[in-house]
């Protein structure tokens, strides 16, 4: 799965800034063609970026079919789709239509907080029932539970299983993952300032939350590190230092959405129980931007 070298983004998914935040899908079209012009080598849609939880069935699925048109095949396609209930997200496979899409990306059940025979159960069944190849999500401080390094090489035995997206924080986690994956196991970075050093030791890349809004200079970072320039793609990476922890002040996507707005790409409408970026954050992320 080369094709999901490099930088994948979280997509947001733009709203109107109307009483009902209906899906903007004129939007929508506009944020892809600014990803996939500016050096974006993949999608992931409908992931918790772009606010999954509070989307309709019926939104996702014109989501995914939008995308797919719109991407006309410029670029890989991967879907977000998880839950807590393993059983429920079985028999949601089954009716979801992931033709065109080249993975599937699975965040670990969140609240139940299962144990790591559980989260290998888990995944088990998910990658038995997926039509397309499975990463993995650890994010532990979303879902109350860490994928440990023995769990993710367990799971990376499966035939159906291909990567893992990485958000734990965890270096050392990392490391002893990528010290004994298989080959052709994916381990992509969850985190953006982690890009660089996990591809340091053989990350393949990134699903970045603020490429949303600067794909150029990401996906140069991390081509750069992924040619062996480390100089070079450290230095672009210091140039983030000051606006990544803004995206996450008042909880993603707000401040990537914030961003976005002062760049005239969407607007920065967010759904309940978020709530649209602060006048005194939002002045800051325009100060930096």
């Amino acid at each position: 799965m080369d094709k999901l070298r490099g930088t994948g983004v979280a997509l947001v998914t733009p709203f109107l800034p109307s009483p009902d935040r209906a899906v903007d899908y004129p939007a929508l079209r506009r944020l892809i063609d600014f990803q996939l012009d500016n050096g974006t080598d993949y999608l992931v849609i409908n992931g918790t970026t772009a606010e999954s939880p509070t989307l309709t069935v019926e939104e996702r699925t014109e989501i995914r079919r939008v995308a797919l048109e719109h991407t006309a095949g410029r670029a890989p396609l991967v879907y977000g789709l998880g839950g807590n209930d393993t059983a429920a997200l079985v028999r949601s496979l089954a009716t979801t239509d992931l033709s065109g899409y080249d993975a599937l990306l699975s965040a670990s059940p969140y609240y139940n907080k299962p144990s790591q025979r559980g989260i290998i159960a888990h995944y088990q069944a998910l990658a038995d029932a997926s039509p397309v190849p499975v990463l993995l999500y650890n994010v532990p401080g979303r879902t109350s539970s860490n994928l440990t390094a023995a769990t993710t090489l367990e799971l990376a035995q499966h035939p159906n299983i291909i990567g893992i997206k990485e958000a734990s924080g965890n270096l050392e986690q990392c490391i002893a993952i990528a010290a004994a994956k298989p080959a052709d196991f994916l381990l992509i970075s969850g985190d953006d300032m982690m890009t660089t050093a996990l591809i340091s030791f053989g990350g393949a890349g990134i699903i970045s939350v603020l490429a949303n809004a600067f794909p150029r200079r990401f996906s140069d970072m991390t081509r750069a590190a992924l040619n062996g320039d480390f100089a070079g793609a450290s230095q672009l990476l210091f140039g983030f230092t000051q606006l990544n922890p803004l995206m996450y002040e008042e909880s993603n996507p707000v401040g990537v959405k914030a961003a976005l707005a002062a760049q005239g790409l969407c607007s920065d409408a967010v759904r309940l129980p978020l709530m649209e970026a602060s006048k005194t954050l939002t002045g800051r992320i325009r100060e930096l931007l």
